[in-house]
């Protein structure tokens, strides 16, 4: 497709808009980027990022600046809560890059998302604008409208909604979509290492199984912080927010009677900085772009956090979309060629993340063992999940 004079609209400066601009700025695309929030920030949240993904990240040239924060994970290891026994073990570190060609990183949100505003920026001072809700949009065989809160009327050629699962985009695309809880609420924090014993964890990412919740923690930040999630059974749904806060007394009622690493990280946690939300399960849809308009990460295929692949998930659609621009002969088969490539594999993702909600429930070695060999787990996720290179893959 003809670059010159095509106008990209992206809705939504998360990691997945933000990824997409700077993909289509490297391709010589007119981009223009719209955020509701009044300052470019990120929650205060780790993120895993394999292969796949950052294969992305080093094709925008940001190798160098990733080496600073990001943290390379030597394995999984699965515990069971109590003791510590350890049930499986998924190696990483350079077995994971030796495999797939690129690093397996555990990095703080921000980190990346700061990283990747600076880069857009650096591409076209102009591409970022904030203070900008989108609320609608309108196309025709010309063009497409994106209609702000405030009046503005933006032209363009294609629109992407990158703005996360309350998009105005997605809503207006997919019309109300099933929704329901999933039963588990997950807490958030970070802490200090400074805070905790000398060594407390190896560099891994682990993976603490027990009755009714599990909890992950691993490094970010160079190794200066921890960062802990908890998946907890909770019989009454809550806001689907990552900034409500909880009292983190109800976080270490949670965890009682686990083992005493776990005790330590909660209790070196700052009390005033706990955060808790609902994880609500969105199945996969079959179509998610219209003529000139298409979806991107979340806003497309939501995803629970069990497989760690939401943020990938969104960097790899960055690629795949300003590839699927480049070589395609008009913006609706564009659009068309992106979900296409697209749709089967985030959809297999979906999927497999609600399912994989109960193998962190297994409290027994010979459970775990069993679980992991009928599923094949770390085989078949090497086959088709960390091999997948976003800017090779054939589009058909």
């Amino acid at each position: 497709m003809k670059k010159q004079g095509l106008r990209v609209i992206v809705v939504g400066a998360g990691i997945g808009g933000l990824t997409a601009a700077a993909q289509l700025l490297k391709r010589g695309f007119f981009v223009r980027v719209y955020e509701q929030a009044s300052v470019l920030a990120e929650v205060g949240a780790g993120i895993q990022s394999s292969a796949n993904a950052v294969k992305v990240l080093y094709d925008l040239g940001l190798k160098d600046e990733l080496d600073v924060f990001a943290v390379r994970p030597q394995a999984f290891e699965y515990r069971r809560f109590d003791t510590a026994e350890l049930m499986h073990r998924i190696p990483l570190g350079q077995a994971h890059e030796d495999a797939f060609g690129a690093p397996y990183f555990h990095l703080h949100r921000a980190d990346l998302h700061e990283l990747l505003a600076k880069t857009v920026r650096h591409m076209d001072p102009d591409c970022i604008t904030l203070n900008a809700k989108a609320v609608s949009y309108e196309e025709s065989d010309q063009g497409v409208t994106l209609k702000m809160v405030d009046g503005r009327l933006i032209e363009g050629d294609v629109l992407i909604g990158a703005d996360g699962i309350k998009s105005a985009i997605r809503a207006q695309i997919l019309g109300q979509t099933t929704v329901s809880y999933t039963g588990d609420v997950a807490w958030r924090g970070l802490i200090a290492v400074e805070k905790l014993p000398k060594d407390i964890m190896e560099t891994v990412s682990t993976v603490w199984c027990g009755p009714k919740k599990h909890a992950v923690m691993y490094y970010l930040r160079a190794g200066a912080l921890m960062n802990f999630v908890g998946l907890v059974e909770h019989d009454q749904p809550e806001e689907e927010s990552w900034t409500q806060k909880r009292p983190w007394e109800e976080l270490k009622r949670d965890y009682e009677g686990w083992h005493p690493m776990i005790q330590t990280v909660i209790d070196a946690m700052d009390k005033e900085a706990c955060y808790r939300y609902a994880l609500n399960n969105r199945p996969p849809v079959s179509n998610w772009s219209t003529q000139r308009a298409t979806l991107l990460g979340d806003s497309a295929h939501p995803t629970l956090p069990y497989m760690a692949s939401g943020a990938a998930m969104a960097i790899e659609d960055a690629a795949v979309i300003a590839r699927c621009l480049e070589q395609s002969s008009s913006v609706t088969d564009a659009l068309q060629l992106f979900q296409r490539n697209r749709i089967e594999r985030t959809s297999k993702i979906v999927i497999g993340s609600t399912e994989s909600r109960g193998l962190y429930r297994i409290e027994d070695l010979d459970a775990m063992k069993k679980a992991f060999a009928d599923q094949d787990l770390t085989k078949s996720r090497a086959q088709w999940l960390y091999s997948y290179d976003p800017l090779h893959v054939p589009l058909v």
